[in-house]
């Protein structure tokens, strides 16, 4: 891929690790420049800007906390500056805490609300703000909001709020073309789900869906790049269900 094709501008948030990373390197694949947005692990981002710049593509890493402000103004004027502008925002950072209701820790709760509600809406104000003609805002959910597993209270309940806030937004966004559509994964095989989880437990989650695997990083980035396509214009407000055919 040459310089000269990488018109469409992309910033993917948590795109250092997991599906964040996967969709850097897809949506670099498409043609697009990406500015891959972290939390502070500064080695795994850069590695995700290498690998796209030996495939041919642009990249820039910008640490942010998706939830405060002015870090995320500059990861989008970065965009601006290095790149001229914001196509496509994907928002794939995102903190999961699984515990029973009855021993919630509150301070865990309000940690992973902090950003992944407050970060979700701080992502999205900006991108409103920003998106041209023809781009696109994905946000992630999790097919968990509709299987309501225990333990997964406050999680669910973060996620949620992205869906709600999702589909308010490609309303608000009316006359822009710009669509706003949530990718909701399910038991997906990355760092953050296997995360203390048994073989067992792991076995146990695979064999839900109707195709009888885990989800892979590559499976996820394949619908987002999907969505953020010329070809996925006609898809908003939607929530994506991706995940193998759980019922």
């Amino acid at each position: 891929m040459s310089t000269q094709e990488a018109t469409r501008v992309a910033v993917v948030t948590g795109g250092s690790r997991g599906i964040g990373r996967e969709t850097v390197s897809r949506l670099a694949a498409d043609g697009h420049a990406v500015v891959v947005g972290h939390a502070g692990n500064r080695e795994l981002a850069e590695a995700a800007v290498k690998e796209v710049a030996a495939a041919g593509g642009r990249a820039v890493a910008v640490r942010a906390d998706v939830a405060d402000e002015e870090d995320v103004a500059a990861l989008f004027a970065t965009a601006e500056s290095r790149f001229g502008g914001v196509d496509v925002v994907v928002h794939a950072a995102g903190r999961m805490y699984l515990s029973p209701v009855a021993e919630l820790d509150l301070a865990e709760l309000d940690a992973m609300h902090r950003t992944n509600i407050r970060g979700s809406f701080v992502v999205a104000r900006e991108a409103a703000r920003t998106l041209r003609p023809g781009g696109a805002l994905i946000t992630f959910s999790t097919s968990v909001v509709g299987l309501a597993f225990p333990g997964y209270g406050a999680y669910s309940a973060s996620k949620g709020a992205v869906e709600a806030l999702t589909m308010v937004l490609a309303r608000e966004l009316r006359g822009r073309d710009v669509t706003v559509n949530t990718v909701a994964p399910g038991p997906t095989a990355t760092d953050l789900f296997l995360e203390g989880k048994d073989e067992e437990t792991v076995a146990r989650l695979a064999a839900q869906p109707s195709l009888e695997r885990l989800g892979t990083p590559a499976d996820i980035a394949a619908v987002v790049s999907f969505l953020a396509s010329p070809a996925g214009h006609w898809v908003n407000g939607q929530v994506v269900r991706a995940n193998g055919g759980i019922v």
